[in-house]
């Protein structure tokens, strides 16, 4: 992951507590997800089937992680909100509802 995503672009003590607190957020889901990507490519290129199970057992929960970390996201940035209402479990083709009337 790119340091610059890890720190501030703006001076911190500019920064409100909530705005802080969504950048700890965003920084720890894109960790999961960095770490969800280490996982799949160690399961891929292992020979070992034990060793397979027990990196796999790992990656999901790193999903786990960023999944909770997301809901709260989610709950604290209502415009994210809206967003994932609309796109996500659903079966529509995805660009298609882009074009959609907001809900």
């Amino acid at each position: 992951m790119g340091a610059s995503s890890m720190g501030y672009h703006e001076d911190e003590a500019a920064l409100p507590a909530t705005v802080k607190d969504r950048h700890r957020a965003i920084v720890s889901i894109m960790e999961e997800l960095e770490a969800m990507d280490w996982y799949d490519q160690r399961v891929a290129a292992t020979g070992d089937p034990a060793l397979a199970e027990v990196l796999a057992h790992n990656r999901d929960e790193e999903k786990e992680h960023m999944a909770m970390t997301l809901e709260w996201l989610r709950r604290n940035d209502p415009t994210l909100d809206t967003m994932l209402r609309r796109y996500l479990f659903t079966d529509q083709p995805i660009t298609a509802i882009e074009g959609e009337p907001e809900r």
